[in-house]
Parts: structure tokens; sequence; C-alpha cells
């Protein structure tokens, strides 16, 4: 993967990032800014996005904060059009909004648990790809969307058949609308965190119950916001631009060695 750390490769670019005001989102929001970006942020609290700007504007990029909630897709198609509205362009988006919603064995969830995970991490990025890609379709340009899921698309732990079946839900949609969009220049990939050091994290878990993900995972510790941004800024790059409906694991290779059956839903981790 080539660096482009302090390329400005992303100058005069327009990115969109969902869920920006913290974790992940806001790490990307600041790693595109350092490329010389515009960073549209997206996210249902003002007062994160309004920090998250200055954040921006301190890196080096132009940010426009626009408050929206992707389940509710008027919202989404007005944050698009705001966009639009603006800066005249859509070049790249980082659809990382998401929920972990309710980590419990099925016979304890509720339907309206399965409603409200997948309404946002599914619906949610449905809605905001579909209005993206339109958007790129129609200037011409094309241009390179990025979805947050993780690797309990690929992966089981023991209260998670929600969001895993979110998240796999991603991993099979890119696919479809990869296809559709490459001829005409937009390419679509998911990034898939594994154990990830954000405020999300340490709200679900203590330091004592991430030791065994810690040691589960042969890089030997959590990942950072910023290394996972690092991907998704490099799949939006031209560095990228052969590559299309993948998955991309950032995970220090928690996969590849398995996973622990016996971890319960109270210490199982999100990542967002």
């Amino acid at each position: 993967m080539a660096d482009t750390k302090g390329s400005k490769s992303f100058q005069e670019k327009v990115v969109l990032v969902t869920g920006a005001g913290s974790g992940i989102g806001q790490a990307a929001a600041v790693a595109f800014a350092r490329e010389g970006a515009t960073v549209v942020l997206a996210g249902r609290r003002r007062a994160e996005l309004d920090a998250v700007a200055k954040e921006v504007e301190a890196a080096g990029g132009r940010a426009l904060a626009v408050p929206t909630d992707v389940a509710k897709e008027e919202d989404v198609k007005r944050l698009v059009h705001t966009t639009l509205e603006r800066f005249d362009r859509l070049d790249a988006a980082f659809n990382n909004a998401g929920v972990e919603g309710s980590f419990a064995p099925i016979h304890e969830l509720k339907a309206e648990d399965f409603d409200h995970t997948f309404g946002i991490n599914v619906r949610g990025v449905w809605l905001s790809m579909k209005y993206e890609v339109e958007a790129m379709l129609r200037s011409g340009r094309g241009g390179a969307i990025v979805n947050n899921s993780s690797w309990l698309a690929h992966g089981a732990m023991t209260g998670t058949s929600v969001y895993s079946a979110s998240k796999a839900a991603l991993d099979g949609m890119i696919r479809a609308v990869a296809l559709e969009g490459m001829d005409r220049g937009v390419r679509v990939n998911n990034v898939n965190p594994g154990i990830i050091d954000t405020p999300m994290l340490h709200r679900l878990t203590s330091e004592e119950t991430q030791r065994p993900f810690i040691a589960h995972t042969p890089a030997r510790r959590l990942g950072g916001s910023d290394e996972v941004a690092d991907v998704v800024v490099w799949l939006c790059s031209d560095g990228a631009r052969f590559m299309t409906g993948q998955n991309v694991l950032v995970d220090g290779g928690y996969t590849i060695a398995g996973h622990r059956s016996w971890v319960t839903p109270s210490t199982t981790p999100s990542h967002r």
C-alpha cells in the first residue's frame, strides 16, 4: 500500500464522512483533511461535529458540519444535496455511522432490537450509498465509497446474531453496487475493523475484559482508529483505483487466528 500521508492527494476534493463525531469516523475526517480534502461531517450530535470540524481545519482541510440521522431518508438526501449545493462535487464518502445494538443470546432479543440495528447499519448505509452514487454518476467524475463493516461479518461471538448479520449484509451489498458503478468510475469497498481502541470500546469493556482479545490478536494490542482511517483514505485514493467490491480486514490478524467461542456478550467489543 502506498503511503499517501503528506501527499495532499485529496487537494480540491470533497469527502463525506458519516458518523464523524467520534472514533474511526473522527480519525478518518482528520486523515482526509491532512491530504487536503474538504470534509463534510455528518452525525447526530452537533457539538461533536463542531469539535471535529475544528480538528479538520487545524489539519489543513475545510469542514462543513451537517447534523444527520442516516436512518432517515430525508436527512440523507439533504446531506448529499447540501454537499453538492455548497461544493458542487462529491469525490469520496466514508459511511461510518452505525450502532452496536443489543448483544444477547438470540432467544433474549426482541424483534425491535433487530429493526433498530438494521435500520442504521444496513438501511442507513444503503441510503447513503444510493444518494452518494447518484451524485457521483451525475457529476461524470466518478468517485470512491468505503463503508465501515466489521470483522464480525466474517467471524462470530455469542450474543452478536443481529450485529454480525448487519455487517455481513454490508459485505454482500457492496458487490452489486461495485458492479453497477465500476464502468462509470464509481468504486465501492468495505473496511472491516477488528478490536479497535475507540470510545465505544471503552464504554462496553474494561481493561480486564479487553485482555483476552489482545492476547488472541497476533499483533498483541488494540488497533488504533488512525490505523483504520489510513486504510479508508487509501481505498478512496487513486492508489486503489483498480480495487472495488472488496472487504478489507484491518484487525491485526485477529480473524485468521480464529475466534474465542467462550467469550460472553458482556465482554464482546465493538469498534466504532
